[in-house]
C-alpha cells in the first residue's frame, strides 16, 4: 500500500475546494469524478444523487469513463436486485468494498452482478454512500475491471476524508431545490401549530438531524413516548414524514 504524499494531499485539498466553490451542481460532480482519478486507481464510476431529502429514488447521474444503454437505467433495471440497495439509507456516510458486505462465492452469482457487473466487465466496487443529518443525499460508486486487485483501506480512507464534505454540500442543494414557500423556525411553528413544549423540543432535535434514540437519551423519554411527540407533530403540521418537515421548517431560528 504506497502511503499518500504531498502532490495526494494537494489533489485532495483542491477537491474539498472545488466541492465547496463550483457552483452547479451537476458541473461539480462531473469534476470530483475527474479529480479523483489522480489519486484512487479505478476504470469507471458513476454518481447518483437522491431525488429530494432522503427519497429512496436515484436520479441525475454523471458518469466516468462509461456511457450506459440507452434503455438502462438504475431505478428500473438493477434497483429491485442490488443486494447493497439497504445500506443507503441508513442516515449516515460510510465507505464500503463490495468484499466486505458479501462473499466472493454470492456476489459473481447474484443476479445483480451478472446483470450489471459481467456486461461492463467490472469486479471490484468502493462505494461512497452520502447523508447528512440523518438525511440520505447520493451515491458514488468507483469500479474496477476483472483481473485487478481489490481496493484498500488506504482507498478507502481517501474517500472517508472526502464523504462529509461531498454529502453537506449535496444536501445544502437538495434543500434549496425542495424548498418551496419561505420556511419556518422551530419557535414559529411551534406557536402556529400550538405544539406542547415536549413537541417543541423533540421539533428543534428532529430538524437537527438527530437520531431517535438520541432524542430519547437527551430528552430522558422512552422510544414509544417520543414516537408518540414525532406523531404528534406531523399530524399539527399536516404533514407525513421527515422530508416534509425539512421542507416546511428550517434549521435556524
Amino acid at each position: 500500500m504506497r502511503n499518500l504524499e504531498t502532490n495526494d494531499w494537494m489533489v485532495i485539498n483542491n477537491i474539498v475546494y472545488q466541492i465547496n466553490s463550483i457552483e452547479d451542481s451537476v458541473t461539480m460532480r462531473k469534476n470530483f469524478l475527474t479529480q479523483m482519478a489522480l489519486i484512487l486507481n479505478f476504470d469507471s464510476a458513476d454518481f447518483y444523487i437522491a431525488e429530494e431529502l432522503n427519497s429512496h429514488t436515484l436520479i441525475n447521474p454523471v458518469f466516468y469513463n462509461y456511457i450506459p444503454k440507452a434503455d438502462e437505467n438504475y431505478m428500473d433495471k438493477y434497483d429491485g436486485i442490488d443486494y447493497s440497495r439497504g445500506l443507503m439509507f441508513g442516515g449516515k456516510s460510510k465507505v464500503y468494498r463490495e468484499s466486505d458486505i458479501i462473499s466472493e462465492e454470492k456476489r459473481v452469482q447474484s443476479e445483480y452482478y451478472k446483470k450489471y457487473f459481467e456486461p461492463n466487465n467490472w469486479h471490484h466496487t468502493l462505494n461512497m454512500i452520502l447523508a447528512n443529518k440523518g438525511q440520505f443525499v447520493g451515491v458514488v460508486c468507483f469500479f474496477r475491471l476483472k483481473g485487478k486487485e481489490d481496493y484498500t483501506y488506504e482507498d478507502s480512507f481517501i474517500l472517508d476524508m472526502i464523504k462529509e464534505h461531498l454529502a453537506f454540500r449535496l444536501f445544502q442543494d437538495l434543500n434549496k431545490s425542495t424548498a418551496g414557500s419561505e420556511k419556518i423556525s422551530v419557535s414559529e411553528c411551534a406557536k402556529t401549530y400550538s405544539l406542547t413544549k415536549r413537541e417543541e423540543s423533540v421539533l428543534h432535535e428532529l430538524i437537527n438531524g438527530a437520531e431517535s434514540n438520541e432524542i430519547s437519551n437527551k430528552l430522558c423519554i422512552t422510544p414509544n413516548t417520543l414516537k408518540k411527540h414525532v406523531l404528534n407533530i406531523y399530524r399539527k403540521l399536516n404533514i407525513k414524514n421527515r422530508i416534509q418537515l425539512f421542507k416546511m421548517v428550517k434549521e435556524k431560528e
